[in-house]
């Protein structure tokens, strides 16, 4: 069963500082990745309250917690096609945020080359251009349904820079933001 009250501070020490002596002694989940550590792991540190203690690699698996890619706890290992539905649905959770490699690999517990190799294998895309993908399919929906500006979409979507957005916008429709809401509006 998980701690869900009151994180003891020498567990939370343990976390926050990767101490491999409590590896086995606990095991940590992380509510918004779905993914549980060792206390050793040296993943980003969590927000504390997003943090469920488990005494086994097991308890956490019967939480529906996955086991991280880069601890491997109790030799447990993600299959990498769930690693990759994980890492779509942080993107698709997420897009309207600066995404780099390295933050998606450090989100979803991997480094930025496994990740890399191992989504493109899956999908047949990059991590970056899936995150593309997402961002101009949600401005096209913006610009379809709103009145907001080409600058406000860019923003919403996570390409602050309008030029960017809108050169972006034209390469991966044919099409620039103004000319795709006009047409849109025009065939409704």
């Amino acid at each position: 069963m998980a701690e869900k009250k009151n994180l003891p501070d020498e567990k939370w020490n343990a976390i926050v500082n990767n101490d491999s002596s409590y590896d086995g002694e606990f095991y940590y989940a992380v509510k918004t990745t779905g993914i549980f550590c060792r206390p050793s792991c040296k993943s980003r540190v969590p927000n504390k309250e997003n943090v469920l203690i488990f005494q086994t690699a097991e308890q956490a698996l019967g939480g529906k917690f996955r086991p991280c890619k880069r601890c491997k706890p109790n030799g447990l290992r993600l299959p990498d096609e769930d690693w990759v539905t994980q890492i779509k649905e942080f993107i698709d959770c997420s897009y309207s945020e600066s995404l780099t490699l390295d933050k998606l690999a450090d989100m979803c517990h991997g480094s930025p080359y496994h990740l890399q190799r191992t989504f493109k294998k899956a999908e047949g895309i990059t991590p970056i251009e899936y995150i593309q993908k997402k961002r101009i399919a949600a401005a096209a929906q913006f610009l379809e349904l709103t009145d907001q500006s080409i600058r406000e979409i860019g923003l919403a979507v996570g390409i602050p820079n309008t030029a960017h957005f809108a050169t972006l916008f034209k390469k991966r429709t044919g099409y620039t933001p103004t000319k795709y809401r006009q047409i849109k509006r025009e065939n409704s």
